[in-house]
């Protein structure tokens, strides 16, 4: 029987090291890249069964680069392994189609089971993370993103306020203390949750919700 083909996505080359050594005895891996731009490449040449994939990588950061691999190829199974533990990581990786999310001190003990459960057609939420679901009500038969209901977070609404009055990632970023990087990824889930593509539809929303005034 062939065993399952695995692409890796994740930019520190020790850790890279460490999931082949983990993940070898029991998958195949057919490649291990280092930005997410390289990731959409590599999986749509190799057509792999499962892509793990980092969310904090450079060019394109995991989760775009998991949105663009299940748009090309949706059978893939994709497994995030990341640092990110909060809730608005979980939800959007969920969202976009992914199959498992662990968080990489879990790793060792946790990865090969989200991975298998994923190819069986299951859900994986790394155990110390079930608590940011509603009423802790995980189970591995139901995407977890149906679990959050609509509804922007408090802090998607700020970010969205200031998004609506001009500001610039940077200048949001140094509003409310946080990095560009996290703006970027709460913008762009702002506009999945609302099925919005643009910052003037985003603006329009704001104005219509009296989140930003006339």
């Amino acid at each position: 029987m062939n065993r399952p083909r695995l692409l890796l996505g994740d930019d520190h080359a020790i850790v890279s090291e460490g999931l082949v050594r983990l993940l070898e005895p029991h998958f195949d891996i057919v490649g291990s890249v280092g930005d997410g731009r390289a990731l959409v490449t590599e999986a749509e040449r190799l057509r792999p069964d499962v892509v793990v994939f980092d969310i904090g990588m450079p060019l394109l950061n995991g989760i775009e680069a998991a949105r663009q691999i299940r748009s090309a190829l949706p059978n893939i199974k994709l497994v995030c392994l990341t640092q990110q533990a909060g809730k608005e990581y979980v939800q959007a990786a969920f969202r976009l189609g992914g199959a498992a999310y662990v968080v990489k001190n879990s790793a060792a003990s946790e990865l090969v089971t989200a991975i298998n459960e994923a190819l069986a057609g299951h859900y994986y939420l790394s155990p110390q993370l079930r608590d940011k679901l509603p009423e802790d009500r995980f189970t591995p038969e139901q995407n977890p993103a149906e679990l959050f209901g609509k509804g922007l977070t408090p802090r998607q609404r700020e970010v969205l306020q200031l998004v609506a009055e001009g500001k610039t990632a940077k200048e949001i970023a140094h509003v409310l203390g946080i990095s560009t990087k996290t703006v970027e990824f709460h913008k762009a889930a702002i506009m999945d949750e609302l099925s919005l593509r643009t910052t003037a539809e985003l603006t329009r929303y704001a104005l219509d919700q009296g989140i930003l005034q006339h």
